[in-house]
Order: C-alpha cells, then sequence, then structure tokens
C-alpha cells in the first residue's frame, strides 16, 4: 500500500527508511516486522487508501544528484506542512519561489526521471533529468480536476551543486505545482461538491472540486474548513456563468479562522467577515443551505446544525439539517419508480418489491393501454407526465400517466427518412423542461419544450458540433447541465454542456462550454446521471472490454467506480438517490437490477422489456 513505486532504487530507499526507523509509510493495524527473508521492492497497491501516509524523509549528506531528484518526488506526495521536506531538496532560491498550490498533474503512473545531460547553471555545474510519464488528468487553481486523453507528459528538472563543486546537489528548476502517479493523487485528494443556486432559481447546483484528504499542507486547513473555503472562493470558472452565490461578494471566514470543528451537539459554528453582517435572514438560511449541503459529502462529519456567525461571534442565521432540501433541484425523493417499456411497447412499471411473480402494470394513459406504441421513453420527475418517442423515433407526444385520457397529437415530428436519422430518446430536467435531439442529417436540432408551452425550441449549441451527431441526451435535474453523447469517425464520446439561458423574458436558450468527460473512452454506449456531479457509463477503453463504471462529470474516476461485469447493455437508468437500485437493459439478460452490495439480478426476461428510466 501507498505511494506509485518509482523503480527499484525509490522502492529501495523507502523500505531501507522504514527497517531505519523513519517510517516513511504508517499503516494502521500492522502487528509486528518480520525479522527474517529476502528485502524486496515495495510497489503501490492500485487503490487509495486514506489510512496510508507518507513520511517524507530529508535530503541525506552527500546524496547523488538522482537521490535528490527521487526524494522530492516521494516528498511532493505528502502532506508535510507546506512542504517543508520538499523543500529541502531545492536550492534556496527554488525553494522560495516554487509554488505547489499552482495547480497538480495527474500521471497515471507516478513520474519517472531519467539523465539527459551535463549543463552549466549559474556558472555552475549542473546535470538535467527529464520527468516524464502519461498525463491523465489536472487540477487548477481553483481545484477544479480537467480529465485529458492520456498524452505524454515531459518536463525538465535541473539540479546544481550549492556553495561549490562540493556543495550539496539541489534542484534549481522544476515546474510550478505537484506532479503525482493517480494512486498518489487518489490517496492524497477527495471529491467534494460544493453548491451554489441555479441563476434565477431557489435550486442549487453541485460544482466538483478535490481537497486534501487530511490537513492541507498549504493553509494548514483540516477537510471540513478546507471545504467550507472553497465554497466561499466562488464557483469555479466553467460553472460560473449559470450559477450565483447567496454570500455576497467578498465573503470569507473571519480572519484567523484556520478551522472549524463541530461541537458535541453536532453544530458547525462559521464565523464569516465582516462582507457578510448585513445579509437579511432568508439569504442567511441559503448561505448555510450552501454549506450544508457542501459538507454532505464528508462522511466522517456529522453536521446537523450550521450556525452563521458574525466576526465578533454573534450569531447571523441558523439552520438545522433536512431544511436544506428544500432547495434541492431533484425533489422525487426516494419513492420514484422505475419505468420501461413492454413486450407489448407500453409504458409499464417495474415491480419494485423481491415478488418475482408480481406482473408490471402498464401505466393509464394512452402510453399504458397501447393507444399509443411506445419506443423511447422519459417520465417527467413529478411522475404525472410522460414524454415518448413513437416506435419508429420520427414522432414525440407528451401524455399523462396519472389518468386516463385521449391521445393528443405529438409535440414534435422528424422528418428523417430512417429511424436511425429521427428521435433521440427524451429527457426532463428539474424545471419541468422536456430535451430530446433530431437527428435528422438535414437538419438536425438540438430541441427544448419548455414546461407548459407546446412548441419545441431548438437549442445553439456554442461554438458547435464540429461534423459530430448526437446520439442521446441526458439533462441534469438542476437544469444548468447536459450530458450529450456525440457521433463522429465511428466512436461515440461523452461530452458535457453548461445551460445558459437569457435574462427573462428571453427564450434564448444554448449549450456551451462542452468538455469531454470520459476522454479515456473510446465508445460509449450509454450514460445516465447518477447523482449531482456523477454519472454511469457504458463502454470500453481503448484494446478494453465493455465495462460499466461511475464517472464524476469533470472526468475524475477511481478503480472502486468500476462495476460488477454486464454484457451487451443497450441502456442504463440510474437515480439522484444512491439508495435507488440501477437499472438496466442487456440484450442478452433483459432488464435488470443492480442493488447495493448485491450482483446484477434479472427483473424483466430478455425480449419483454427494454429501456428502462428513472424519473427524469
Amino acid at each position: 500500500m501507498g505511494a506509485d513505486s518509482r523503480g527499484g532504487r525509490r522502492s529501495a530507499l523507502r523500505l531501507g527508511a522504514l527497517l531505519g526507523g523513519c517510517g516513511m509509510v504508517l499503516i494502521t493495524g500492522c502487528a509486528s516486522m518480520p525479522d527474517s527473508g529476502d528485502v524486496q521492492a515495495v510497489k503501490a497497491s492500485p487503490r487509495a487508501d486514506a489510512q496510508v501516509r507518507v513520511h517524507p524523509v530529508a535530503p541525506r549528506k552527500g546524496a547523488e544528484a538522482q537521490d535528490i531528484i527521487d526524494g522530492f518526488l516521494e516528498a511532493m506526495t505528502s502532506d508535510d506542512a507546506d512542504f517543508a521536506t520538499a523543500r529541502a531538496y531545492l536550492s534556496p532560491e527554488m525553494s522560495r519561489t516554487w509554488q505547489p498550490q499552482k495547480g497538480t498533474t495527474v500521471l497515471a503512473v507516478a513520474p519517472t526521471t531519467s539523465f539527459q545531460l551535463q549543463a552549466g547553471a549559474s556558472g555552475q555545474q549542473g546535470k538535467e533529468y527529464l520527468m516524464s510519464g502519461t498525463q491523465i488528468g489536472e487540477i487548477d487553481d481553483q481545484q477544479a480536476y480537467r480529465a485529458v486523453a492520456p498524452e505524454d507528459y515531459r518536463f525538465p528538472i535541473h539540479v546544481s551543486r550549492q556553495g561549490g563543486p562540493d556543495g550539496e546537489w539541489r534542484i534549481d528548476s522544476l515546474p510550478d505545482g505537484l506532479v503525482l502517479g493517480q494512486s498518489d493523487f487518489q490517496r492524497n485528494y477527495r471529491p467534494v461538491n460544493k453548491y451554489y443556486f441555479a441563476s434565477g432559481r431557489n435550486t442549487v447546483v453541485a460544482d466538483p472540486v478535490f481537497i486534501q484528504q487530511r490537513m492541507d499542507p498549504v493553509t494548514g486547513m483540516d477537510p471540513v474548513t478546507q471545504s467550507v473555503k472553497a465554497l466561499l472562493d466562488g464557483p469555479t470558472k466553467w460553472l460560473e456563468p449559470v450559477v450565483e452565490s447567496r454570500f455576497p461578494s467578498g465573503t470569507a471566514l473571519a480572519k484567523g479562522v484556520t478551522s472549524l470543528t463541530v461541537d458535541d451537539r453536532d453544530v458547525l459554528k462559521v464565523p464569516l467577515n465582516e462582507k457578510a453582517v448585513n445579509a437579511g435572514h432568508a439569504q442567511c438560511r441559503k448561505m448555510a443551505a450552501q454549506i450544508m449541503f457542501t459538507l454532505k459529502d464528508l462522511s466522517a462529519v456529522r453536521v446537523e446544525q450550521i450556525e452563521l456567525q458574525r466576526p465578533d461571534g454573534s450569531q447571523l442565521c441558523m439552520l438545522s439539517g433536512g431544511q436544506e432540501k428544500e432547495y434541492a433541484s431533484d425533489q422525487s425523493g426516494t419513492g420514484a419508480k422505475q419505468y420501461f417499456v413492454n413486450e407489448k411497447s407500453q409504458l409499464a412499471v417495474l415491480n419494485t418489491n423481491d415478488d418475482e411473480t408480481a406482473v408490471p402494470e402498464p401505466v393509464p394513459g394512452p402510453m399504458g393501454t397501447g393507444q399509443l406504441p411506445v419506443g423511447k421513453i422519459a417520465v417527467a420527475r413529478d411522475e404525472r407526465l410522460a414524454a415518448a418517442v413513437s416506435t419508429d423515433s420520427a414522432r414525440l407526444y407528451v401524455e399523462p400517466i396519472t389518468m386516463s385520457g385521449d391521445l393528443l397529437q405529438p409535440v414534435y415530428t422528424s422528418q428523417g427518412k430512417q429511424p436511425h436519422d429521427r428521435l433521440t430518446a427524451p429527457s426532463w430536467d428539474g424545471r419541468g423542461d422536456l430535451w430530446f435531439a433530431d437527428r435528422d442529417p438535414a437538419k438536425p436540432a438540438l430541441l427544448q419544450r419548455p414546461a407548459g408551452q407546446e412548441a419545441p425550441r431548438e437549442v445553439t449549441i456554442a461554438p458547435g458540433l464540429d461534423g459530430a451527431r448526437i446520439h442521446s441526451v441526458k439533462v441534469a435535474a438542476d437544469g444548468t447541465r447536459i450530458a450529450l453523447l456525440l457521433e463522429k469517425d465511428g466512436k461515440t464520446t461523452l461530452h458535457i454542456g453548461r445551460v445558459e439561458r437569457g435574462p427573462q423574458h428571453d427564450p434564448t436558450v444554448s449549450v456551451d462550454g462542452l468538455l469531454p468527460t470520459a476522454p479515456q473512452m473510446v465508445d460509449v454506449q450509454a450514460v445516465s446521471w447518477a447523482g449531482p456531479s456523477r454519472l454511469v457509463v457504458v463502454g470500453r477503453e481503448s484494446g478494453g472490454v465493455e465495462q460499466v463504471r461511475y464517472i464524476q462529470t469533470d472526468g475524475s474516476t477511481s478503480t472502486a467506480s468500476v462495476l460488477p461485469g454486464l454484457n451487451q447493455v443497450v441502456s442504463i437508468a440510474a437515480s439522484n438517490n444512491e439508495a435507488q437500485p440501477l437499472v438496466a437493459h442487456s440484450q442478452a439478460d433483459g432488464i435488470v437490477r443492480l442493488p447495493t452490495g448485491a450482483t446484477w439480478q434479472t427483473v424483466v426476461g430478455v425480449g419483454k422489456g427494454s429501456y428502462p428510466v428513472y424519473p427524469g
């Protein structure tokens, strides 16, 4: 367990330090140290473990240049205060100017170094090494992660002797920020969702960032304080155009506050600076709700009440746990049903109990009676309406599913010549807006039907799709983010876009800021939202087999995100409530369900149903 292996020399150095009593890796629960047997290189586990900590070792006297490089890369993976040990490997000038907080480069495995050449630096003899690896992501100075398609990373590091020809080797040139292998990154960092309000609305939107697992080496803040500070710092650049913070501009923690603790009554008191003192009671409660939502990702912390305070310690307002739910973007709760299309092309409800002999019941109305044979479906989040695409993919209908009634006219008709050139499956957001795409090559369009209106309107995609076609549309409950599967050159890839709306009374809607969200996957067959900032996807990596896995909207993943194998999956559905099971349609197994901690279970046999969905 521990940091990524960096080759035999690094492993031997680490083990030697451990045997010598330095304790570079401290593992909770170790009983004893073996007193016999060969010394072997210790390699990292591919899984991050929060109980494993790397304790850096200062450079030894007379260390060779390569040892200085190795020691620095090891010390960079620790959470040593202000990276003091890592700085000991740098020249005085480099130690003063190096800024580790400038960002983090994430590599598939820890960086390797190779000797390049002898060189002169500031009139002193020097050596240049090349730090290299395969980059898979990066964190910017806002702590936001961005996944990248695997690409080569190369950066030179220069070392020179300090204080003359017999001086100690030290690094005098290297990039700002940190460079970490994926397992070191996952051991040191954890994802947290900050929450802001959707522009012009009283519902919240998740904004994922990464914080330190334990103490932030630069600020000295614990995870709770890091999370609150990140929230107060404002939304990330990508999300900022579509959200608002209820905290007044310039609000920060009160001067000198570096630790926030929950008391024995599970109350978290948050002292704020003078910028927040004039916030009204209603605004203050929304500020507290933003904190309450944000801290829910810290499972080790139980917060039952948030108390916001003025700089002098007097109370600004309080919010009890549970009261923040009125601002949730998805109000469907735990009772949301699972729907599917049965073998008669009727919209029906899946059984939610363990009685496998129970027959799924069609819904009331034309979609359940067979009057309107349906192909692909979406059920509104309040479960009163459903949208369905006809079996030939040409027409879109919106009908009640809580009462009987006559079939209405379609709300949209595609002119595509073939079924695959017509309509995608629809998707509802939490505002009641309906989204879908027309794949007609003569007039392709992403469309939105606003709540309560009949005519869909075209949505602009900026700067454009560069020849790609929309294969699937899945909009988030908050209505500010949309997941698109895009087809181009025989491959289907996943992108997340930002939904931007014009000011009040301006009907203009556009999708901007498209980002590749699973760049490591060369083909994605299906996707569903599975939480505020999480997706479940079905796809494969280059040279790999089909996988079902969770991916964060920023593209970050972990080895624990891979789900039990399932073959020939054509659609998948998840709820924002993580207690609800995944549901999928497999051509090999029928409609299957994955309860928490179990394996896939067939609920509707092959040929007896398709296209399972949750509301949304």
